[in-house]
């Protein structure tokens, strides 16, 4: 199943494919705070300093003190492990947060990040970028989690890293009969990996149980409201909270927004047809570039270059990271980490470049960070939360009959990507929990106002969701921003006008008129949307 990394990755050199985890309501626990009422809302936080990152978080040390010397407090709050059960057993959900810099009097409460993913972790990201949100912080305590199953709260584990390095080598787009089954039985380990060393939290991963763990958070934070700001799957999620409690919704932000309204096969479609916008862009900006590009004459080239390296490597894998080769599927995922972000399209012209020449080791070590592994060899635990929660949330279940049968409309969306995504709907085969709903329930009438912010440019949640967003959030809720430029997500791009209407509305309350348009080129949006 392809993956979506949290931003921190897409900005550091990682970042990969798709997330379309679809939640619904309708799980059988109650649609109001009353769960959340039972399970602790008075419960103390006890706020300590921020240990090391672990192992499934993806390592590293603690994070650095903010400008000024504010420094980054843990802590971990107890949530029903079973959201149906909220007086049973618990689960800890690791949280981070920097107090507000500005006057105490002119403090408007938490404001609570999701990164996306699923899978990513909260508490290693949002140090990553916390300098980002100065302005913001001047306000509102900075407040991001691992949502359960991720990272420090209870993160699922499937196979181990050794197996992890096979899987990902593993060829992704099967061509006969032997590569197609072959395929399918490595899923169906690393699927019943996960079932032996998480089976008991594999059930309670839905995007809906998150949801109800973000509105117990409000209630032990001590805000009234909810203010949240949600990135790439982070929207998803957000707008599942604001159909569960619309009434809680305090100012809120989407960006980089997941369409709502998609089965997980038109998602991977959209996601075929965006990564493709997105290499196309790649290679006009290359070849318009006063020197020469190093990887193709014209635009058509450039794509030609790339198709026969992929085609190339199906056969024989180049040398890699010792001891490990760059096979097809690896020089896929690094070619999709790179067109993350416009930042990062020099990276994906100096890897292809070295691989014309035989040397894989930079398009292996974008694939890395893609799948959430380090120089060490070890890795985090992103990729085994990506499925878990996506298989709790999608309904559907994919088989190589409904792929073949797709195939040529996958092909066309893009002819370097699309195989690629069509076989990953081939993710949740086998899975050991049943999936919730073909896609998820967001609307949210009552609910206070929500900038929906769409970039014209995202390959991995494409323009089209964030109109889409708005629309199924209801009438009067969803604002619509669109940004024109590239690369997934706005406000991180640092434009002024994004930027400034985001400031406007989490500080001030001031709602932009739905419609705006920032970016460069402000002229028409792209057309369907």
């Amino acid at each position: 199943m392809p993956k979506l990394p949290p931003r921190a990755r897409t900005l550091a050199a990682t970042a990969v494919l798709l997330s379309t985890a679809l939640a619904a309501c309708g799980d059988g626990a109650s649609d109001s705070a009353d769960a959340a009422d039972e399970a602790r809302p008075d419960q103390k936080l006890s706020w300590k300093d921020c240990p090391a990152p672990s192992a499934a978080e993806g390592g590293g040390g603690a994070p650095s003190p903010l400008p000024g010397g504010a420094t980054w407090q843990c802590a971990t709050m107890k949530a029903p492990l079973d959201w149906k059960k909220p007086e049973g057993d618990t689960i800890g959900i690791a949280l981070i947060r920097a107090r507000s810099s500005g006057a105490k009097d002119k403090r408007i409460g938490s404001l609570v990040f999701n990164f996306g993913g699923p899978g990513g972790s909260g508490v290693t990201t949002l140090p990553a970028f916390g300098a980002d949100y100065a302005k913001l912080r001047t306000r509102y305590d900075l407040v991001s989690f691992d949502p359960r199953g991720v990272g420090r709260s209870d993160g699922v584990k499937c196979e181990d890293d050794e197996q992890l390095d096979t899987y990902f080598q593993q060829d992704a787009t099967p061509d006969d009969e032997a590569e197609r089954k072959k395929f399918i039985d490595n899923v169906k380990s690393f699927n019943g990996a996960c079932e032996k060393n998480s089976g008991t939290v594999l059930p309670h991963v839905r995007t809906t149980d998150v949801a109800r763990d973000m509105d117990l958070m409000r209630q032990v934070l001590g805000d009234d409201k909810l203010h949240y700001f949600g990135i790439s799957y982070g929207t998803e999620l957000g707008g599942v909270y604001a159909h569960l409690f619309p009434k809680n919704v305090g100012r809120a932000v989407f960006d980089a927004v997941v369409d709502p309204t998609e089965t997980p096969e038109q998602g991977s479609l959209g996601q075929a047809e965006g990564f493709q916008l997105a290499l196309d862009n790649f290679a006009k900006d290359c070849v318009s570039q006063e020197d020469d590009c190093p990887v193709g004459d014209t635009e058509d080239d450039v794509e030609a270059r790339i198709a026969r390296l992929l085609k190339d490597l199906d056969a024989k894998p180049l040398p890699g990271l010792p001891p490990r080769r760059l096979t097809q599927t690896a020089a896929t995922n690094g070619i999709v980490q790179a067109l993350y972000s416009q930042d990062f399209w020099p990276y994906l012209t100096e890897g292809l470049d070295e691989a014309y020449d035989g040397d894989g080791r930079i398009l292996m070590a974008l694939s890395d960070s893609m799948n959430g592994r380090d120089e060490d060899g070890e890795y985090s635990n992103l990729s085994a939360a990506n499925v878990a929660i996506n298989c709790a949330d999608d309904k559907p279940r994919y088989t190589t009959a409904d792929v073949e049968a797709r195939l040529p409309r996958f092909r066309e969306a893009s002819p370097l990507f699309g195989d690629y995504l069509a076989w990953g709907m081939l993710g949740c085969t086998d899975w050991a929990v049943p999936g919730q709903a073909d896609h998820p329930d967001v609307q949210a009438s009552g609910a206070a106002p929500i900038l929906v912010i769409g970039n014209t440019g995202d390959p991995a949640t494409p323009y089209e969701g964030a109109r889409k967003m708005v629309g199924a959030l209801g009438e009067g809720v969803g604002v619509e921003l669109t940004y024109k430029g590239q690369g997934h997500g706005a406000y991180d791009s640092k434009d002024t006008c994004v930027r400034g209407a985001v400031d406007g509305y989490l500080l001030n309350g001031t709602v932009p008129e739905s419609g705006t348009v920032c970016g460069a080129d402000k002229g028409a949006v792209p057309s369907g949307s």
